[in-house]
């Protein structure tokens, strides 16, 4: 038996008329620039508290446990709750910003969540770069928080409406790879200001998101709604079909027009879409936004994108050479969500699963050896040890940036239909949130306690997320994504639970 596989093309996708434009591909990319902010937001809180000034003016003990005291353990310089409250804080707030997101998005339309997502981006830049206390402080993480609720619930969903469907994939990838732009910005940024004079560098780190979110803000009021978004929320076809052809730059595009004003009235007799997700034929669905989002967490990517130059630190590097290890390795990440970008529609989701899965892997264990032996509680790694390390942890952070990282966000975005995709989106969104926030809360002091064993914990739910991949989740490859749910009903476990048509209406549940 074909374990897991779907087809891969689709009669329906060949009626489909159109090619990439200019226009399409201006109107993903400043949406996109939602994944730089993202990407910035989580790049720059791992560099900002190891500066010295930083933390001497908002978390003196931790300053002093850093400096003073020569005993404590490797692992347990940076233990402090209130260090990790500034930087989770961040997605706590973004988790109850996408339950808001979602009606919005879903009753005014993708562009006005994206236009909110900008503004509160902009709002919580300006707190942190003038805070004055950690009141202030961790205030500006909560604005950004609401922005990256709104953003992660709205740019995956126009990205994947506005694609044509042969290139859906590298288009929603775009958002991860502007995630990678983000991250890399802001390592580069950091390096560059921890030397200024007087120690307020870490206030030029904070405040220069608002130059994303300036563009992105600004380039909301420009942006085309989505096709499916005008239909499902205005019922104006006209508009709709004009915006189709404009974005596929062609006249003809009524038999996709057809199938996205078919799913529009599927989703109009959807009342409560959040009850509508817990029914039998959405299981499939369900237990996707749940466990995907869940998945791409535990992979411990967090543990390079919020705390690099901590954890280079750790194992004794200094803070300029920390930063700098953590600007190679967002260079190395960019550089594989590009090369994702360019394959996704080539190689398919599942291929790049499996592989991106045993990368991290193996380099997970090894690196999780490497720093058992060598490195232990007080000790430090030789040059050529710490330099394995570094090699290990970019064959590492490619490997998730050419699967768990852009496929996280990809997949989510194409499998739901319309009628529950607001919801299905808010619950990724949010469970994403509530594990970044619980493993960004509890990750130093898993550190501490774990110490080297944290590679090993990481490195069993990557076996484990790669053997799920390989067993439920169908390709996705060159689908349209209003016609995604034959691939639950050929999978060789979910089609138990989709039904046809006439139970549909039997209200199965």
């Amino acid at each position: 038996m074909a374990v897991g596989i779907a087809p891969t093309t689709s009669e329906n996708s060949a009626n489909y008329n159109g090619r990439i434009t200019w226009f399409v591909v201006l109107s993903s990319m400043v949406a996109a620039t939602g994944g730089i902010i993202f990407g910035y937001d989580i790049g720059i809180s791992g560099g900002v508290i190891s500066m010295e000034p930083f933390l001497k003016r908002f978390f003196p003990e931790v300053y002093t446990k850093m400096t003073q005291v020569a005993e404590i353990s490797n692992y347990c310089k940076f233990d402090s709750q209130l260090l990790t409250a500034f930087t989770s804080s961040l997605y706590i707030a973004g988790l109850f910003a996408s339950f808001l997101a979602s009606p919005v998005t879903r009753t005014f339309g993708r562009r006005p969540s994206i236009l909110i997502g900008g503004i509160a981006f902009l709002i919580g830049s300006a707190l942190g770069g003038a805070a004055s206390n950690i009141y202030m402080l961790i205030l500006g993480r909560v604005m950004l928080g609401v922005g990256v609720g709104f953003a992660n619930q709205s740019v995956p969903l126009y990205l994947s409406e506005m694609a044509p469907p042969k290139y859906r994939g590298s288009f929603n990838i775009a958002f991860q790879f502007c995630v990678g732009i983000g991250v890399l910005s802001a390592s580069l940024l950091n390096y560059g200001v921890q030397k200024i004079k007087g120690g307020w560098g870490w206030r030029i780190s904070l405040a220069m998101a608002a130059v994303p979110a300036t563009f992105l803000t600004v380039g909301a009021l420009f942006l085309p709604e989505t096709a499916n978004s005008l239909i499902q929320h205005g019922n104006d076809h006209q508009k709709a079909k004009q915006i189709l052809q404009r974005v596929r730059g062609t006249t003809d595009v009524q038999a996709e027009l057809d199938d996205l004003i078919k799913a529009s009235d599927n989703s109009k007799a959807v009342k409560q879409p959040f009850k509508q997700i817990i029914k039998r034929k959405y299981r499939p669905q369900l237990v996707m936004s749940v466990v995907i989002p869940f998945f791409q967490q535990v992979t411990g990517i967090n543990v390079i994108s919020f705390y690099a130059p901590i954890l280079f630190q750790t194992i004794g590097l200094g803070a300029s050479a920390s930063l700098m290890s953590a600007v190679v390795t967002g260079l190395v990440g960019t550089s594989a969500t590009l090369l994702a970008l360019l394959i996704v529609d080539r190689v398919g989701r599942r291929a790049m699963f499996s592989f991106g899965g045993i990368q991290m892997f193996v380099s997970q264990m090894l690196i999780g050896v490497i720093m058992a032996v060598k490195l232990g509680d007080q000790g430090v790694l030789s040059k050529g040890y710490g330099l394995l390390v570094l090699v290990l942890i970019c064959i590492y952070v490619a490997g998730f940036s050419l699967s768990w990282g852009p496929l996280g966000w990809l997949v989510p975005s194409e499998i739901f239909p319309l009628e529950i995709r607001s919801a299905a989106q808010s619950i990724t969104v949010a469970v994403g949130l509530i594990f970044t926030f619980i493993i960004a809360q509890t990750f130093l002091a898993m550190l501490c306690h774990l110490k080297s064993g944290i590679f090993f914990f990481f490195g069993v739910w990557v076996a484990i997320m790669t053997g799920f991949v390989y067993f439920f989740l169908p390709e996705t490859r060159n689908l349209p994504i209003e016609s995604m749910e034959k691939i639950w009903r050929d999978h060789w476990f979910w089609k138990r639970y989709v039904c046809d048509e006439q139970d549909y209406e039997k209200g199965d549940t």
